[in-house]
């Protein structure tokens, strides 16, 4: 606050700075929270996936001409 009244250069680059700081901090924090959403969203991928596995067969034999003996 003492920075904004002072009005020096000094002062002036306090303010910039701490606004840049805030800003990041916002920055990281959403970035973080949609981090966490997506570690969610890719859990139920993974358990999705293991739900099918068993029910995954062997492919099947390859069809058409095989030249040969």
């Amino acid at each position: 606050m003492l920075a904004s009244v002072l009005r020096s250069p000094r002062a002036i680059q306090v303010n910039i700075a701490t606004a840049l700081h805030k800003e990041l901090a916002v920055k990281l924090a959403e970035l973080e929270r949609r981090i966490i959403g997506h570690d969610v969203d890719i859990k139920s991928v993974f358990e999705a996936l293991e739900e099918l596995r068993p029910l995954v067969k062997e492919p099947p034999k390859a069809i058409g001409f095989r030249p040969g003996p």
